[in-house]
């Protein structure tokens, strides 16, 4: 089996999600091993449709505050950061981006 990131379990939708499932299993509807299988469709199917589904790209410029590499993560936060679409330029104060091993185990 595949081995997915939780990393979009903490954005909006994942935790809109999480909520959700939570009041779920509060009422009695589902159980908890629903639940979590339910998140791990989550982690797989959001992972898929951004390796899949979305063509857009962007160029960030900005001053690079703090990088690490840990466990074949990468998380780089960058100040003032300048993100410049095909139609469009978006600024922050800060952003944190992280990046993960795309390969899946066994492929070179």
């Amino acid at each position: 089996m595949t081995q997915y990131y939780e990393l979009y379990r903490t954005s909006t939708l994942g935790m809109a999600l999480t909520d959700s499932l939570d009041e779920l299993i509060q009422a009695g509807h589902i159980t908890p091993q629903l639940a979590i299988r339910v998140l791990g469709q989550f982690d797989r199917s959001i992972s898929d449709a951004l390796a899949n589904r979305v063509r857009s790209r962007a160029t960030i410029k900005g001053s690079l505050q703090t990088y690490r590499f840990c466990d074949d993560v990468w998380t780089f936060i960058i100040k003032n950061p300048n993100f410049k679409f095909e139609h469009d330029n978006v600024t922050a104060d800060k952003v944190k981006i992280v990046a993960c091993n795309a390969r899946r185990p066994g492929e070179s």
